[in-house]
C-alpha cells in the first residue's frame, strides 16, 4: 500500500488545501464514547421503576460508568457504527410495611458487561445486584429484575438506534444532505421533462434494497459443490454451526445456529439452486432472494454465479450494513470456507 507522498501518484490521496471531505469519500472516524455516556445517562438515570406497587419502591440514581470503545465511521454517506462497551448503573429501593412504615432501604447496582455492534440485534446481558442480600432485599432485586429489566433493555435499544443512525455524526450528515440535493437538483431539472416519457414503461426500482451479486471459482465438479450447499451434514462441518436443510423443492432451511431461514423455490442438481432467504435480524415480512448457477467450462472446474436480490440495506434496529455484511458472509463464512474444508481451492 502506498503512503502519503510516496509511490505511484495515480493512488495517492492527497488532502485537500480546503480541507474538505468531498462527499465524504475518506473515512470520517467520529470520537462516541463521551456522547455514548451522556445519552445513556439521560436514558437510564432517575428512572422509577416502582412506586408503591407491593409496598416497595425502586428507581434507578445515575449511570456510574460507561467504559470501553464507540466511534462512528463515515464513508461516501455511508454510516458504519462500532461500540464495545460497558455500563453500570445504581439503583435504591425501599420497602414498607402495610401500615406506610419503612421496612428496608437498600442500595443496588445493575451491570450491562457487554453492549457490541456486533450483537446489535441481541439484548445483552443484565446483572441486578442488592447489597443486602435478606429476604427484603432479595424481594426488592427479584421486583427489580421483574419491572426495571425491561426498562433497561428498551433504553438500551434507543441507544442502539442511535449509534446506527450515526450518533454525535448523524447532525453533520443531515446538514450535508439538503445541501448534496440542491446541488443535484438544478441539472436534473432541466432533464427532467424528456426523461418522464422514457421511464414510465421501465420497472420502477425498488428503494432501500440492493442486490449482491459474486463469482466464483472451485476446483471440483459441479454436482459436487452443489451437494455440499444442500447437504446439512456438510453445512454443519464446515460452518461450526447448526443447520437444517430440506433438498426437496418448497422444503424449508436453517443454517447458522437459525440465524438465516427460508425455503427452496428452485432446484436443478449440479446445476441452479434459487431460495428465499432472510436474517433474523431483518424486519418482519422482508425476504430476499438467492439464485446460484453452477457452471463447468473445464473438466473438473466449477464457477459459481451468486445473484442476490432483494437484500435491505438496513436491518429493523437500523444498522445500515446488511448489505456489507451479507456480501462478506458469502465470500468468507461459505465459499472460502468450502475451499479451505473440502480442498476446492484454485
Amino acid at each position: 500500500m502506498a503512503k502519503y507522498g510516496e509511490g505511484d501518484k495515480r493512488w495517492i490521496v492527497e488532502d485537500r488545501p480546503d480541507g474538505a471531505n468531498v462527499h465524504n469519500w475518506h473515512w470520517a472516524e467520529t470520537d462516541c464514547l463521551e456522547w455514548s455516556r451522556n445519552l445513556l445517562t439521560k436514558l437510564l438515570s432517575n428512572h422509577t421503576v416502582l412506586d408503591g406497587d407491593g409496598n416497595l419502591y425502586i428507581k434507578t440514581k445515575k449511570v456510574d460508568k460507561v467504559e470501553g470503545e464507540a466511534y462512528v465511521n463515515v464513508r461516501k454517506g455511508k454510516i458504519i457504527p462500532g461500540y464495545e462497551i460497558s455500563v453500570t448503573i445504581s439503583w435504591e429501593g425501599e420497602a414498607k410495611d402495610s401500615e406506610g412504615n419503612t421496612v428496608l432501604r437498600a442500595d443496588g447496582i445493575v451491570e450491562i458487561p457487554y453492549i457490541s455492534d456486533e450483537n446489535a440485534d441481541e439484548d445483552p446481558e443484565i446483572r441486578v445486584v442488592v447489597k443486602d442480600e435478606g429476604p427484603i432485599g432479595k424481594r426488592l432485586k427479584d421486583a427489580f429484575l421483574a419491572k426495571g429489566k425491561p426498562f433497561v433493555l428498551e433504553q438500551v435499544r434507543v441507544y442502539v438506534g442511535a449509534m446506527a443512525k450515526g450518533g454525535p455524526a448523524k447532525d453533520e450528515l443531515e446538514v450535508k444532505k439538503p445541501a448534496a440535493a440542491a446541488k443535484k437538483a438544478a441539472p436534473a431539472a432541466a432533464a427532467a421533462a424528456p426523461a418522464v416519457k422514457k421511464e414510465e414503461g421501465k420497472k420502477k426500482k425498488k428503494e432501500g434494497f440492493k442486490t449482491i451479486t459474486l463469482t466464483e471459482r472451485f476446483s471440483c465438479r459441479a454436482k459436487d459443490l452443489y451437494e455440499i450447499l444442500m447437504d446439512e451434514n456438510r453445512w454443519k462441518g464446515f460452518t461450526q454451526s447448526n443447520a437444517r436443510i430440506s433438498k426437496e423443492v418448497g422444503g424449508e432451511f436453517s443454517i447458522f445456529d437459525g440465524s438465516v431461514t427460508g425455503m427452496n423455490v428452485e432446484l436443478q442438481e449440479g446445476k441452479l439452486i434459487v431460495q428465499k432467504w432472510r436474517f433474523g435480524s431483518w424486519a418482519d415480512g422482508i425476504q430476499s432472494t438467492v439464485r446460484l448457477t453452477f457452471d463447468e467450462p473445464e473438466p473438473a472446474v466449477t464457477v459459481v454465479k451468486l445473484t442476490q436480490t432483494d437484500v435491505p440495506e438496513e436491518d429493523r434496529y437500523g444498522n445500515s450494513t446488511v448489505v456489507e455484511n451479507t456480501e462478506r458472509g458469502w465470500r468468507d463464512l461459505i465459499f472460502h470456507k468450502i475451499r479451505a474444508v473440502f480442498g476446492f481451492g484454485i
